[in-house]
């Protein structure tokens, strides 16, 4: 629920509502403790978490301790920083006039003392939304110190008439505006050691110095980094003194739960006005595709230490849709349903998604991608149907006798662009696959059936009981022993 903004605007005026300032964490720790009693969430769009990441955050701010986020791309780092603000209050008073967001009861600067030492009670006072008290700052080589902390700066000396070793001409860096505020550095190995050196007394003593000039700032912040792991950046370390500051490292990471996965691909999905009513997504290939990121982290031919994010199967679900939405626009109809062989259009959204170690570079990266989505089809394949390798050994009966013996004698090619009258005829014409579908998935949703018939042909080919061939936009699926010698086969 949203609080007016305070109306007071004088010192005095703030001194006679009774307000009692309060350090940022102390902020933070009593309004956790605030939602942990009302058992409200603490993150919004935070999923995976509520047993690992969330509680270690909320143990951090109790303690009082600033953070490193430490784990791979696409783990949610940053939005765990920025959603720290709604811990923060509505609204805090702010000294007018002064160089930073001072509490005008407990000043910090000589200017900010100025003023109340002139004014009195009648300083002016003005409310800051909890919005504005959250800096970022992604760390990068070329950041300075000067970014960070201050400078001389020459032009207001010279516009106010100081000289160079007053106070006065300091400009303040992003830290130093920070105060009272959330800061967080994002990438912090990307710093330079000399600048990760220049944090080392804000972090421990709350001083600064710039130019020369020490000055005992009782600055307050609340300090939270994201980094990668330093055996993958390979462009820097957080170096062991400021990481002996910091004093609460927690560890995130993948969605461990295929729900988990598709739940925050769903919420993160940026698909146009109307495409969820022109495209209908199966549940099959909507696991099939949220599998590949899966594939991909146990990927040999994927390097482990640089991760795959979350933004692969967000990117690669609006490429099903989007392929989905234009075989509408090109065949004239209002409504069509995903299909397996959509997924040859997710590969752009799987290439610059991954870094392919030696072997996946020979494959190149569209072969690494085609694996991708076969392998995860072979996984997902037994969970609705007979496994083809129990089925070898005698466990199950087999109901692929029939599917297996017309594609002895017969072919059939599947494109994405076909319509959905054809398609769904394509695949009715083989033997046995209708019957299949319709007995292991007897509660499906018509329009979901003709993609899991196909779902059986793309499994029945991963598991190498009849052959596939994939050309440019074009599937068939043909007797195995045929394919194998097929000069133009492409998988």
């Amino acid at each position: 629920m949203s609080i007016p903004q305070p109306t007071a605007a004088t010192l005095g005026a703030l001194r006679a509502s009774g307000y009692i300032p309060r350090t940022i964490g102390e902020e933070l720790r009593a309004n956790l403790i605030d939602l942990l009693s009302s058992g409200g969430p603490m993150f919004e769009g935070i999923i995976g978490y509520n047993d690992t990441v969330i509680p270690e955050v909320q143990r951090a701010i109790l303690a009082g301790h600033s953070m490193n986020l430490l784990g791979l791309r696409g783990q949610a780092k940053t939005r765990i920083a920025r959603g720290l603000t709604g811990l923060l209050d509505e609204w805090v008073p702010v000294l007018e006039g002064a160089p930073l967001p001072e509490d005008p009861m407990d000043p910090i600067t000589p200017q900010g003392r100025a003023l109340i030492e002139k004014h009195g009670d009648a300083a002016p006072v003005r409310w800051m939304h909890r919005s504005e008290r959250y800096v970022e700052k992604l760390a990068t080589p070329d950041v300075s110190v000067a970014d960070l902390i201050g400078d001389i700066d020459p032009i207001k000396a010279a516009n106010e008439g100081l000289d160079y070793s007053d106070p006065r001409a300091l400009h303040f860096g992003l830290i130093p505006r920070s105060h009272r505020c959330i800061f967080a550095i994002n990438e912090l190995p990307d710093l330079q050691p000399r600048i990760q050196v220049s944090l080392f007394n804000i972090l421990q003593e709350g001083d600064i110095q710039i130019r020369g000039f020490q000055m005992r700032l009782a600055l307050d912040i609340q300090f939270v980094f994201t980094a990668n792991p330093e055996d993958y950046t390979n462009r820097g370390a957080i170096i062991t003194p400021l990481k002996d500051r910091i004093q609460s490292q927690i560890l995130t990471h993948y969605p461990a739960s295929l729900e988990d996965s598709m739940a925050i691909t769903d919420q993160e999905a940026q698909l146009a006005d109307g495409q969820r009513e022109r495209v209908a997504v199966p549940g099959q290939v909507r696991r099939i595709l949220e599998r590949v990121a899966f594939e991909a982290r146990e990927s040999e031919h994927i390097d482990e230490r640089s991760g795959v994010s979350a933004r692969l199967t967000i990117s690669a679900l609006e490429h099903l849709v989007a392929a989905g939405e234009l075989r509408t626009l090109r065949n004239g109809t209002s409504r069509t349903a995903a299909r397996l062989t959509d997924l040859l259009s997710v590969i752009p959204a799987v290439n610059g998604k991954v870094e392919l170690v030696y072997e996946g570079e020979q494959e190149g990266p569209a072969g690494v991608a085609l694996a991708l989505v076969r392998q995860a089809i072979r996984r997902e394949f037994p969970a609705v149907f007979p496994d083809p390798e129990s089925i070898k050994k005698g466990k199950v009966e087999d109901p692929y006798q029939p599917i297996v013996a017309w594609f002895n004698r017969n072919e059939l090619a599947l494109l994405k662009d076909q319509t959905d009258e054809d398609y769904e005829a394509a695949l009715s014409d083989v033997n046995g696959l209708g019957e299949v579908v319709d007995k292991y998935c007897p509660n499906l949703p018509s329009e979901d059936r003709p993609a899991a018939m196909e779902f059986v042909l793309h499994g029945l080919a991963a598991f190498n009981e009849i052959g596939q061939s994939i050309v440019g936009s074009e599937v068939t699926f043909g007797d195995l022993i045929g394919n194998l010698f097929d000069p133009t086969e492409e998988d």
